[in-house]
């Protein structure tokens, strides 16, 4: 009777204990209800989460919590939330939250995605050692004819200007890092990038992979019957022969003495400095590598959508664009000053579709109070950037492209709204996780939004009675960072001189390029001389 009665006890504790799983402890914020055990776990978007997180906000709050599992996460979706808890506590919500995936693929020694350990911070440290204005100044040329190149490419090729823009955002960070260009999309290197990167993005998708950090025991479920172990494992195998092939062969250029000024070939001169070793310095470049191909891409690919579905603000680009440059010159960075719209437009650009709608997930080091909410240690943070950018309340007419709004209001907000806790640069991380390559990006999308708005028309594709078809600017790649997926559009030359320029400024280009053609295939090879044919028959 007695060993009855204590098993009773032992299963009634066990029920009760259960029973407060999934359960929302009192003082967290509000969110969508609960079921036990699970929480709102059953309720996750395994897709385009930005959305279903966006919906909860108008309902729940700025600031509201899930529940999955036993384990906690607060969606912040209120600018004054961020700056408080995400800027100016940055010492509190710096970590990230648990991630078997990311462990799996990495080895936890992506900088964008590692914990704060004594490894993240030599990783950005190195990384800012290298990355300041100053330095990221040097680089600018490169940007420049790799630019020159993509107007090329896209008034040779229109149709290929999806791909142009990716061979353009990744030959610029192979330069600038390892010294080495690309100078077509089917470069072995930049097409591997691509594979890895959209394998990366795919496992890293909220929702996209079982809750295994939340329910241990799927770790160990064999490989043959966990299809996202065989997605991580491929991943693995993707990226490391990238980005440690690339490390070797800039090894053996620093062996042959053909330095030509490249980031890694410092980091590997100052490698004992920095404190690095092969594998972090292997990651390091490999995480410069993603934010520098990956965010410019998507970037461009999402202004030429914005532009051809939006004909009234291409016009008023064109217009400004006229009236500072002309046709008869293409323009610079210096220009950009004298352009209040065109940079209007590329911060609408940031705004209407952010590069990365949810960011990162943060998680807490230590427990937070905000606005009577309680915040516990270990809760993963989500930063709504979707949801902030196109709130109703700070935004008029959030789901449209109207660039003239940061013309009102520095932020793009509605006159009069309190936009203090806001910053132009929200798409760019927060607190001590900013992005450090951020003035490489931002020289990469003012350089190109200007060439690409003074160079060319870009106009809907029409049907069969000639009517233009507005392309679908919510047709986007599912993932972490989102891109625009492929879609149809008429990019013409505004005019021939224009176009003569062009192909000017392209082969004046063949010097600089010719730094950074290490190690080039035959048939890159044959592409570059056959490119620069024009050239050569003058």
């Amino acid at each position: 009777m007695g060993i009855s009665l204590l098993l009773a006890l032992v299963a009634l504790w066990v029920f009760v204990r259960l029973r407060k799983v999934g359960s929302r402890e009192a003082g967290l914020p509000p969110g969508p209800p609960t079921v036990p055990l699970l929480g709102n776990l059953h309720m996750m978007p395994t897709e385009f989460a930005q959305h279903k997180f966006t919906e909860w906000a108008r309902k729940y709050g700025g600031i509201y919590s899930l529940k999955v599992g036993s384990g906690t996460a607060v969606v912040l979706t209120d600018p004054a939330a961020v700056k408080e808890l995400m800027d100016k506590r940055s010492g509190s919500t710096v970590e990230r939250p648990p991630s078997h995936v990311v462990e799996l693929v990495t080895g936890g020694l992506n900088m964008a995605f590692a914990h704060y350990t004594e490894n993240w911070r030599t990783l950005r440290r190195t990384a800012h050692a290298i990355l300041t204005p100053q330095a990221s100044a040097r680089h600018i040329p490169i940007q420049q004819a790799e630019a020159s190149q993509l107007l090329h490419d896209i008034l040779r090729h229109p149709q290929g200007f999806y791909t142009h823009i990716r061979r353009y955002s990744n030959s610029v960070i192979l330069s600038v890092l390892y010294g080495k260009r690309s100078p077509r999309y089917e470069t072995p290197q930049t097409t591997a990038f691509f594979k890895a990167q959209h394998e990366w993005m795919l496992v890293l998708e909220p929702g996209a992979t079982p809750p295994v950090d939340m329910i241990p025991i799927l770790k160990y479920v064999p490989e043959r019957w966990a299809k996202w172990k065989r997605d991580c494992a491929k991943t693995r195998k993707l990226q490391r022969d990238l980005y440690f092939g690339l490390l070797d062969e800039t090894k053996e250029r620093l062996r042959r003495g053909e330095e030509n000024g490249s980031y890694m070939e410092e980091i590997l001169a100052r490698q004992e400095e920095f404190g690095m070793d092969r594998e972090i310095t292997g990651y390091l470049g490999g995480v410069l590598i993603e934010g520098g191909s990956d965010t410019i891409s998507s970037f461009l690919q999402s202004l030429i959508l914005a532009l051809t579905a939006y004909p009234d603000a291409q016009k008023k680009a064109h217009d400004e664009m006229d009236r500072v440059v002309g046709e008869h010159r293409m323009p610079t960075l210096d220009d950009l000053e004298e352009m209040p719209y065109i940079r209007a437009m590329i911060l609408e650009t940031h705004r209407f579709r952010p590069v990365l709608p949810l960011m990162v997930p943060h998680s807490t080091v230590t427990a937070e109070e905000f606005n009577g909410f309680v915040i516990p240690q270990g809760s993963t943070i989500f930063v709504n950037v979707w949801g902030i950018f196109h709130d109703p309340d700070l935004y008029d007419d959030p789901e449209n492209f109207i660039p003239d709004r940061y013309l009102l209001t520095e932020n793009g907000t509605k006159p009069g709204v309190d936009d203090s806790d806001m910053r132009p640069n929200l798409g760019f991380g927060v607190g001590r996780r900013v992005c450090p390559g951020i003035h490489v990006a931002q020289n990469s999308t003012n350089i190109n939004a200007m060439n690409l708005i003074w160079a060319f028309n870009f106009t809907p594709p029409t049907d069969r009675d000639g009517n233009p078809m507005k392309p679908d600017t919510f047709d986007y790649e599912k993932g972490l960072s989102t891109a625009p997926r492929p879609f149809k559009c008429s990019i013409t030359p505004r005019s021939p001189e224009r176009a003569e320029i062009i192909e000017r400024e392209f082969l004046e280009a063949a010097d600089t390029f010719s730094k950074f053609e290490f190690g080039l295939s035959p048939e890159d090879q044959e592409f570059v001389a056959n490119s620069r044919l024009p050239h050569i028959s003058r």
